[in-house]
């Protein structure tokens, strides 16, 4: 069963690199460079649903690493 989780996990990692990756332009590395306005903002539309997604994937990228630790 270990073969099936650890591929399970290798789909699930690269799923998260790609919406990581597509998350918010101004968000991330340009509050690191001063490029952060500091005002609130709400999530709509497809940032909303990419940010739900990224939560749902590592959640389960957790439960999978915990499981793959586990069945070895």
């Amino acid at each position: 069963m270990s073969p099936y989780l650890s591929i399970v996990q290798i789909i699930v990692s690269i799923a998260l690199i790609g919406l990581v990756l597509l998350q918010g332009k101004k968000g991330g590395m340009g509050g690191l460079m001063g490029g952060d306005s500091g005002v609130y903002r709400t999530r709509r539309g497809i940032e909303k649903t990419l940010h739900n997604l990224t939560i749902i994937l590592v959640v389960t990228f957790f439960l999978t690493s915990l499981l793959n630790v586990l069945v070895n």
